[in-house]
């Protein structure tokens, strides 16, 4: 374990949590991924400069709402630099967030792009491209640490929207390890299936993936996203 992943409880803010990220080293077969996809590149993206780092999270970290992923696309965040930035699941995601005033633009293209999130963090179960997208179970519990105590740090949390299953269980993983009440049997997954944590923890609500298998299939829709945010902005603001 990286020396960076014992001392969080001393990162007193999101972004000292986020200088930790970026420097991890923990996994060995995620750093060797990511490093080789950075210098391989896709021949499309070939005269730019990839990223090829863990990715921290993006947004307000003051953050009623709370977004957790699965991980970086190989060409999409681990180029970019930013989280759901530069592919498809990132259109999908941030017209969304956008739509439900949560950002201020709905396109993400690049770091330094002017997109600014609204009373919104995103964040990710791991925080490195994986290879075809698949995660080992040490893998998620090595990055377990940073969700943890960004849910700490995050005083005024009001709703999670987490994207997919491995990103619900993730964060239902994460909870339990930061010491908050679980509920007395595991939530359901089921898109826009909302679950109020209990002792005044946010409302959790589980969505389908914004990946091109699920929107290209139509198994996600965006009046389907548009639903999970509406529910979500429901519970920022306090209408349950």
């Amino acid at each position: 374990m990286v020396g960076n992943m014992s001392d969080l409880a001393g990162a007193g803010s999101i972004a000292e949590v986020q200088q930790r990220v970026v420097n991890c080293r923990a996994c060995p077969r995620l750093v060797a991924w990511r490093e080789e996809t950075a210098r391989v590149k896709r021949r499309m993206y070939r005269d730019e400069d990839y990223w090829g780092r863990p990715l921290a999270a993006f947004g307000d970290p003051n953050a009623r709402l709370l977004v957790v992923g699965l991980a970086p696309a190989a060409h999409g965040g681990n180029r970019t630099g930013r989280m759901f930035t530069g592919d498809r699941s990132g259109d999908w995601l941030f017209g969304a967030l956008h739509r439900a005033g949560f950002a201020n633009q709905p396109a993400s293209v690049r770091a330094g792009d002017g997109l600014e999130l609204r009373g919104a963090l995103v964040t990710a179960a791991a925080r490195c491209a994986p290879p075809q997208n698949k995660l080992t179970p040490a893998e998620l519990a090595a990055c377990r640490p940073y969700i943890v105590r960004e849910l700490e740090l995050l005083a005024d949390l009001r709703a999670v929207v987490a994207l997919g299953r491995v990103a619900f269980d993730a964060l239902l993983r994460a909870w339990a390890a930061a010491g908050r009440t679980m509920p007395p049997r595991k939530p359901p997954f089921g898109h826009n299936v909302a679950t109020q944590l209990p002792d005044g923890g946010p409302l959790l609500i589980a969505c389908y993936h914004p990946s091109q298998q699920n929107t290209q299939t139509g198994r996600l829709t965006p009046e389907m996203l548009d639903d999970v945010f509406r529910q979500a902005r429901q519970a920022v603001d306090g209408g349950g």
